[in-house]
């Protein structure tokens, strides 16, 4: 089975609408004062407008593991 990982970010724009950004493969020594750095930094910057709407608030973040199994469907 493959596992993946992804760091989920949370924010909520303007208008209230939660947006996420995913970040592929985060380091496993991911601190948590790190990743609310790196969410008040976006949220200041305005790096992202999802639908040309700025992030108003922090809402969540979260290591999500993802299990797959794939299977042989050849006959």
């Amino acid at each position: 089975m493959e596992v993946s990982k992804k760091l989920l970010m949370s924010f909520m724009t303007t208008s209230g609408k939660k947006v996420s950004i995913s970040v592929d493969d985060p380091r496993e020594n991911l601190t948590e004062t790190e990743i609310k750095t790196a969410m008040t930094t976006i949220l200041s910057k305005n790096i992202f407008k999802p639908a040309g709407e700025n992030f108003a608030s922090l809402v969540e973040a979260k290591v999500v593991e993802t299990g797959t199994t794939e299977y042989d469907l050849v006959l």
